[in-house]
């Protein structure tokens, strides 16, 4: 990433630059208002007080808007920001005279803050375009029509076009194109028997293996045959060209009528296959192919009918059934089998549009996924796994034949939703402040990097103290008593040193998150008591009050304010999911995201509700939330648990009356536990 720093011509960043050590930063002078303009590199822009009449209020407004930062350098004599600065455009203010490392400081602080800005910025946008294409496209989804599922929707499709035109066997093709899936890949299906008459030999090179210029083939994907069930199925493609039947008709975009497929004219271009004639004995005469064409009037598929009878369930076994049965395809029939094609093509259209927008539905979910692991990468796949063990667990509930659960039984839709409640439990920590949601230890590294430069300095004073009295018993009293003097000073001089290093021991170990030993707090109430002499010589205490609160806490890195704000997360998931309009199929997303941190006697959170109140989704959820945060191994602030371990507290919070004892007990038995990986 690069990173722009701007400067007005009154004010040289040339010290500054010399202390970059990134050279992926630009620098630019610009001495107009017009030249702030919006970009998306982290931007800091060093306004100095000469320069502040250049640039207007509602421009520099404008530009912390778009995701810039300010940082001012102070005028001579001003001790704090101006009024006609507002603090809050501010990144960071610089007192006169401002030395380099100062202005450092602060620039690095406005880059940091015009990056969360900018990714702010980016995730807002990305989500508003993502709610809106997935607004649009579930609308367009729900008039698609009423068979989703592509392999039976071309399974009705065959058979009522074999029905309506008293055919005995059928086959159909879809148009495939280098950029587009095969449709089963999609909507696996069962195999039907082959067709009669395919007009190509088995192929089963697939769509990477196609040569540059051969963009479009036809997928055949189903067959029929009514006298002969027992012909096997294979799935193969063929070129979209004049040569066969089904190519010639997708080609053209005309209709075949065929009144006898062995006596055929010889200027014809397409040639029928007698490969499956030959190989199983049947016989094929006539044959209808007709395209068939989505809403844009492109052809997207073809349905190839053959041996129209004269009785539909007359079975052609021999050919003297063949020669008295089948006849030749009507004008009616054609009509008939266009109009049924037409719908067919739109229907097909509507099931394959509906796939992709599943696709893209996955996509923004992995998306929305990726923007919690980003915030919080040591909790990288905890979505996922929490996702993948709550199926789990709803499909052992499913298959229960015993016990309360024993009746419940979850549809492939209510797994879906499911499964996006569980990737998307977490999806609110985008709203709590990145340090708290990454805290790994009661200090903030910062606080923790100044109680180090707090010890070096009292050291640095001791040690001074010690070498100060030395000088001066000896430049009073020379050598007189020396050696017993010099004793004592050491001793005292160990001792006070020793004392100094217990302090921060006694920090270091206070600042873990693990439960707080009762004489670390001891210690600490007495390092409250202790002061020491700033330069000035004003006596301050080893730790300050909120030092002191934050390395007091019990157990874990979080004080009360912080615990609360993580907390919220689960409010902001829930806000955030309720604003998508859902499609009536995944409607209780939200509700089973917003239960998952709560408990069965009430004392969960965000609202404190009890079991009768909380989703059964929400109870499987919950149980596999916690397992997945005791046994995670990429925690900083926490050693991972072992599985026995996991189960055992589990367990635990099953007999207080926390958790679902009957939901714990098929998480145990199918080892939901296996699918965390």
């Amino acid at each position: 990433m690069n990173y722009v720093l701007l400067h007005p011509p009154t004010w040289s960043p040339h010290e500054l630059i010399a202390l970059l050590p990134d050279p992926r930063i630009v620098v630019k002078a610009i001495g107009q208002a017009r030249e702030l303009v919006e970009d998306d590199r982290p931007t800091v822009f060093v306004l100095d007080a000469a320069s502040r009449g250049a640039f207007p209020m509602d421009i520099l407004r404008a530009y912390v808007d778009a995701g810039g930062a300010i940082v001012a350098l102070g005028a001579p004599g001003e001790a704090d920001v101006p009024d006609a600065l507002p603090g809050e455009l501010l990144s960071g203010f610089v007192r006169h005279p401002a030395a380099a490392r100062q202005v450092l400081v602060s620039v690095r602080a406005g880059y940091r803050e015009a990056a969360a800005r900018l990714e702010t910025a980016r995730a807002r946008a990305e989500a508003a375009q993502r709610s809106r294409e997935i607004e649009e496209l579930t609308r367009i989804g729900v008039a698609l029509g009423t068979e989703r599922d592509l392999g039976i929707l071309l399974d009705k499709i065959l058979t009522l076009a074999r029905q309506i035109t008293c055919s005995d066997a059928g086959s159909l093709y879809l148009v495939e194109t280098a950029v587009t899936r095969s449709p089963t890949a999609a909507h696996p299906a069962s195999r039907a028997p082959a067709p009669s008459n395919p007009a190509r030999p088995a192929d089963p090179g697939t769509l990477a293996e196609l040569p540059a210029p051969a963009r479009k083939r036809l997928r055949f994907l189903r067959a029929q045959n009514h006298s002969r069930p027992d012909i096997p199925f294979v799935e193969f493609t063929i070129p979209v060209d004049r040569l066969s039947l089904a190519g010639y008709t997708a080609t053209t975009g005309e209709p075949l009528v065929i009144e006898d497929a062995y006596n055929q004219p010889p200027d014809v271009e397409y040639t029928i296959n007698r490969a499956i004639d030959e190989r199983y004995g049947y016989h094929t005469k006539s044959l209808l192919v007709i395209p068939m064409r989505d809403h844009q009037d492109d052809v997207i598929g073809v349905v190839q009918l053959i041996n129209r009878k004269r009785n539909f369930d007359a079975v052609l076994a021999t050919a003297e059934d063949v020669t008295r049965e089948v006849v030749p395809y009507s004008k009616r029939a054609v009509e008939l089998v266009t109009a049924l094609a037409g719908q067919a093509g739109v229907a097909i259209e509507n099931s394959q549009l509906y796939a992709e927008i599943e696709q893209l539905f996955e996509g923004f979910v992995d998306a929305a996924v990726r923007a919690i692991e980003q915030r919080d990468p040591t909790t990288s796949g905890h979505s996922r796994r929490v996702a993948d063990m709550t199926v789990g667990l709803a499909q052992v509930v499913d298959r229960a034949g015993d016990g309360p659960y024993r009746d419940i039984s979850f549809t492939a839709e209510q797994i879906r939703e499911i499964k996006y409640a569980g990737l998307l439990h977490d999806f609110g920590k985008v709203g709590v402040r990145e340090h708290v949601l990454v805290k790994a230890k009661k200090l903030y590294p910062p606080s923790l990097d100044l109680l180090h430069q707090r010890h070096a300095f009292i050291r640095r004073t001791i040690e001074r103290t010690f070498w100060r009295q030395r000088a001066e018993y000896l430049e009073q009293r020379g050598q007189e008593g020396y050696p017993a003097f010099l004793k004592d000073l050491e001793t005292g001089y160990a001792a006070e040193l020793a004392e100094l290093d217990r302090f921060l021991d006694v920090v270091l170990r206070a600042n873990e998150p693990s439960i707080l030993p009762g004489e670390i707090a001891e210690g600490l109430q007495a390092l409250a008591q202790r002061t020491y002499e700033t330069v000035s010589g004003e006596p301050r205490p080893f730790l300050e009050p909120d030092e002191i609160r934050f390395l007091s806490i019990p157990k874990g890195s979080l004080d009360d304010a912080e615990r609360r704000e993580i907390e919220s997360h689960v409010t902001h998931t829930y806000n955030f999911l309720k604003d998508i309009p859902w499609t009536r199929e995944l409607s209780d997303v939200p509700d089973i995201a917003y239960g998952h941190h709560e408990k069965l006697d009430g004392r969960g959170y965000p609202r404190g509700i009890r079991s009768e109140t909380i989703p059964l989704q929400s109870k499987m959820m919950t149980i596999s939330d916690i397992y997945d945060a005791l046994t995670a191994r990429d925690r900083p602030y926490k050693a991972a648990v072992a599985r026995d371990r996991a189960l055992d507290i589990l367990g635990a919070e099953v007999k207080s009356g926390q958790l679902d004892s009957d939901l714990f007990r098929l998480f145990i038995d199918g080892q939901v536990f296996e699918k965390a990986g």
